[in-house]
């Protein structure tokens, strides 16, 4: 198993947050991804206008976290 141990100063505690959060961040942007697959997928009174923009949206979150090498799958 590998260890990883991440040092920061007193002054940094922001920085270590963030690092310590980014499951938390990947958790959301994928409950974020499936509520939008949902309506697109299933909500029957969503109009063409709104379904347009959601798939446009969940496109561009894949795309923005293609581009960082990220993934929420």
């Amino acid at each position: 198993m590998a260890e990883v141990i991440l040092k920061f100063k007193e002054d940094e505690l922001e920085d270590a947050r963030t690092a310590l959060d980014g499951w938390k961040w990947k958790h959301s942007m994928w409950d974020l991804d499936q509520w939008l697959r949902s309506e697109i997928k299933y909500n029957e009174k969503l109009s063409e206008e709104r379904y347009d923009a959601y798939e446009a949206v969940r496109d561009k979150i894949r795309e923005i976290l293609n581009d960082d090498n990220l993934n929420i799958e």
